[in-house]
């Protein structure tokens, strides 16, 4: 910063209270913040490749991807956003950098997303908080047994996650919700890697069809059985991988838990919970409360 540049304005995160600029510089403080001030960037794909393929265990892969800033599109538009704010959110400060994946670093069961809200995940440092696509899914998860509080609020708020771990195929949150083709492609080391970082995972749950297709994807860059044709997303949708040491994965469809589809039926609290069911190997008509 030069003598002329304007001061960042710092404004109190709304659970501990400490002030932070938008968006928050690695390593100052935010809850759940894994990345520390020096922690290596990648600025592009070839740079994400040989960071991701680096990392020792999610923790590792967590504080790298959380800083990337190998799309330029996708920087500015997360850091516009951090900036700029949202009215209903104009008090507090945005985390603004790529969303980490979140849950349980020995899950069995992953969940599949697409990008982070701009003022959901890129708001608040967590995927699927702040939104009410998480509000959704984490009380599913609840009723599930796999969260320790039906609801949430920002990274920080205590929740947890057992048994569950949610990847987004886009860390940084894309204009329009549409992240770019060669975005994806970036953005697949840290995907990948990822997945080949969870040897316990025995069911994924595809949260859309752009969730599916990049499972399928990563699959194949990854040596996995894929049948072929490759199968077509569908809630519902079943489809079992097989891990190159012939362990099986179950891929399982589920509409996405977005305002679209909750708010006009099209997913129901039974669809996703029956959806969940599935994915984590459970009888989908046992009831979910008994899983707590």
């Amino acid at each position: 910063m030069t003598p002329t540049d304007p001061q960042p304005t710092l404004l109190p995160h709304p659970l501990t209270e400490q002030l932070f600029p938008s968006p928050v510089p690695p390593g100052s403080g935010w809850p759940e913040d894994p990345a520390a001030s020096d922690t290596p960037v990648a600025h592009d794909a070839a740079g994400v490749r040989a960071l991701a393929n680096g990392a020792s265990g999610v923790a590792d892969l967590n504080a790298l991807c959380s800083v990337c800033r190998a799309c330029d599109r996708l920087v500015h538009w997360r850091e516009s956003v951090a900036e700029q704010k949202r009215a209903s959110f104009a008090d507090q400060p945005y985390w603004g950098r790529p969303v980490p994946s979140y849950g349980d670093p020995r899950a069995r069961l992953v969940i599949v997303g697409l990008a982070p809200a701009a003022n959901g995940g890129n708001r608040t440092g967590r995927m699927f908080t702040g939104d009410r696509a998480g509000d959704w899914l984490y009380a599913a998860l609840y009723r599930a047994g796999f969260s320790a509080h039906e609801t949430v609020s920002t990274a920080g708020d205590g929740q947890r996650l057992r048994d569950v771990r949610m990847i987004a195929p886009v860390r940084c949150a894309p204009p329009a919700n549409k992240p770019l083709p060669a975005e994806k492609a970036a953005c697949s080391g840290w995907f990948d890697r990822e997945i080949t970082l969870l040897p316990e995972v025995e069911g994924i749950m595809a949260l859309g069809g752009i969730a599916w297709q990049t499972t399928l994807a990563a699959a194949v860059r990854m040596g996995w059985g894929v049948p072929k044709p490759r199968p077509k997303f569908g809630h519902g949708a079943v489809v079992v991988l097989q891990r190159p040491d012939g362990r099986p994965v179950r891929l399982v469809g589920c509409y996405h838990v977005s305002q679209q589809n909750t708010f006009t039926g099209r997913l129901t609290e039974p669809m996703l919970d029956r959806a969940i069911a599935l994915a984590a190997g459970r009888d989908p008509d046992h009831s979910v409360h008994s899983q707590k």
